[in-house]
């Protein structure tokens, strides 16, 4: 287990922390801005820095002081940081101790054909994975990534992600991996902390800081433009509430201590409304609910404005009909072919989407 007790960091424009925080034996993904405090954080666990207060522990062992080659930690930076003048395998058997462990290293990351040529004639991805290789040949007590991944192709980048994620299940070690792509980190992360000024902002599942997520900047941060200020516009039960905007009421099934009337801010993730053609619900065919009791389900109408090609999705700004606000939502191919501007839409907002921000 990883522990950082009261771990800070002072600059002369930029504090870090105070932070504390527990890894067990999982992946966390640190996702955040740049200048957030990422590289920070592993330079401290890593002893490259030297914090200013606080404590680093290593299953039960405090590392404050003690130099880099004795934490027992394994960093993998941004770039690889391999030998240029040594082959793949003399890289990887710098750290291992044995030539048995580079070879299961080489066949585990399928590096095995390339252990003889120097960094300079391999591929980004195989640079990566032989930077890998040699952290792991020193079998390290918990393993620290710098946004390895950021510098390749993303279909290389894709790939890579699902591999990961299978070899760091299997490690069983502390992972600290830190990156800004939220795709990265929620593939290979069983939980993501979103960092900002140096602090934690949220720290939870992927599934929970996606959609319910603690403030208005961890929304915005993990992709949901759709924050709102509105008011709560029935009593609260344990059923849940209502929230008012503009003219719109919408259902949700989160509870809220505020009294009726008093203002409140929400988010709607964008994956979670369902989008489809007023002409298709006039001709019997509905959106893809993704409402787990659809009686629960809010309907908006609205009218589509833009929309923007993300590659898998399409990312589609539509104007409410009853508030003078834009709603984004997502929407595959099959959908968008039915749609052309100023097309009126149905939206089926399932009322647990609808989540209230402290």
């Amino acid at each position: 287990m990883l522990e950082l007790t009261s771990l800070s960091k002072s600059y002369d424009r930029f504090e870090f922390g105070p932070l504390d925080l527990t890894v067990g034996d999982e992946v966390l993904s640190v996702l955040g801005p740049s200048g957030s405090g990422k590289t920070t954080l592993l330079s401290l666990i890593a002893g490259i820095v030297r914090p200013d207060g606080g404590t680093v522990s290593l299953h039960g062992t405090v590392l404050d002081g003690k130099p880099i080659q004795e934490r027992h930690t394994g960093l993998v930076f941004q770039d690889g940081a391999l030998f240029p003048h040594l082959t793949a395998r003399e890289n990887v058997a710098y750290a291992a101790a044995s030539p048995e462990r580079v070879d299961e290293l080489a066949s585990l990351l399928e590096i095995s054909p390339v252990l003889n040529r120097r960094p300079s004639t391999l591929s980004g991805g195989e640079q990566q994975r032989v930077a890998l290789a040699r952290t792991l040949a020193a079998d390290p007590d918990a393993l620290l990534l710098d946004e390895p991944l950021s510098s390749l192709d993303a279909p290389i980048r894709r790939r890579l992600r699902g591999e990961l994620h299978e070899l760091f299940q299997s490690l069983d070690i502390p992972i600290v991996y830190v990156t800004h792509d939220q795709r990265t980190a929620t593939a290979v992360g069983d939980r993501i902390a979103i960092f900002r000024d140096g602090t934690i902002e949220q720290v939870g599942s992927p599934t929970t800081v996606i959609n319910r997520p603690a403030t208005r900047f961890v929304a915005q941060f993990t992709g949901n433009e759709n924050v709102f200020d509105g008011r709560v516009a029935g009593d609260n039960s344990d059923e849940g509430t209502s929230v008012e905007l503009g003219a719109l009421r919408l259902r949700t099934t989160a509870t809220t201590t505020a009294a009726r009337g008093a203002e409140v801010t929400f988010c709607i993730h964008p994956s979670r409304i369902a989008v489809s053609p007023v002409a298709d619900t006039e001709s019997g065919h509905s959106a893809e609910s993704t409402a787990q009791n659809p009686e629960m389900a809010n309907i908006v109408g609205g009218t589509a404005d833009s929309w923007l090609n993300e590659g898998t999705h399409y990312r589609v700004a539509i104007a409410l009909d009853d508030a003078p606000l834009t709603l984004t939502t997502t929407v595959g191919l099959a959908v968008l072919d039915r749609l052309d501007s100023d097309s009126r839409v149905s939206m089926t907002i399932p009322a647990d989407a609808i989540h209230l921000l402290d």
